[in-house]
């Protein structure tokens, strides 16, 4: 058994939560807090004997998690999403660094299987902090999207990759982001900053020419061009929506 707690956050994972649990089975504890799943998500937690699911009304992504982390046991502790799935090659590089114990957390690819076919190899995938040790973690719950755990020590990066299996469709990725969006752009008003033109007219080709060439998802084929597309125009809502949320505070103020 991995000396580790893997806690995640659940709402109608069903589809894919099954391979998820199974790549963890072997870690001490795996916490699932589920903000009312409707699907099979609970029938197949309770189905892995180390899985303790239970509920929680939806607190934003980073309270949310914050909450799961708490719930851990373990010194050493591992987040996944319910539609991710830890590759073997990390799974031995997390008990190294277990056994090791000389540093605090590991940055991990994220392998976005987009359409059903992981990236290329060959580009350069989002990493992120996702082990590391339970008392050097937290989370800035000021974030209401793409929530990042802040490590207070050393971190490495890691080979293996985590596998996101969650943007299956076109119609999923584009979804996704339209929320996503609107998180982000309020969180910005929330933080007083201002809307720019110029950045409103140029975010959308810049992200574009980072993602396809210099993330080179130009090698992943049409798929590529498609899912560069589409991170192009999610950068841009967000700039779009952050023009609309101050437009609605100025129609307030004009009424009041």
């Amino acid at each position: 058994m991995i000396p580790c707690s893997v806690y995640i956050v659940t709402l109608n994972c069903g589809a894919w939560l099954q391979d998820t649990l199974e790549s963890v089975k072997d870690f001490a504890e795996v916490i699932i807090l589920d903000s009312g799943s409707t699907d099979d998500t609970y029938a197949i937690a309770k189905s892995f004997p180390n899985t303790r699911i239970s509920h929680q009304d939806w607190l934003g992504y980073a309270a949310q998690k914050s909450l799961a982390l708490s719930q851990c046991q373990q010194d050493w502790v591992l987040n996944l999403d319910g539609d991710e799935v830890l590759s073997v090659e990390l799974k031995k590089e997390i008990e190294s660094t277990i056994a090791a114990n000389k540093i605090d957390a590991l940055i991990i690819p994220i392998n976005d299987v987009f359409l059903g076919v992981p990236n290329s190899k060959h580009t350069k995938k989002h990493a992120k902090i996702r082990f590391f040790r339970k008392a050097k973690g937290n989370y800035d719950l000021t974030n209401k999207v793409h929530e990042n755990v802040i490590v207070d020590g050393q971190s490495v990066c890691t080979v293996g990759d985590i596998y996101h299996y969650g943007e299956s469709s076109i119609f999923v990725k584009v979804e996704k982001n339209n929320q996503y969006s609107n998180l982000k752009a309020a969180e910005k008003f929330q933080k007083a900053k201002k809307p720019s033109l110029l950045k409103l007219t140029l975010v959308m080709p810049v992200t574009f020419f980072k993602s396809y060439f210099i993330r080179r998802s130009c090698l992943n084929g049409w798929r590529g061009f498609v899912n560069s597309m589409i991170n192009a125009f999610y950068a841009f809502l967000k700039e779009a929506k952050l023009f609309e949320q101050y437009q609605n505070a100025k129609k307030k103020r004009d009424k009041s």
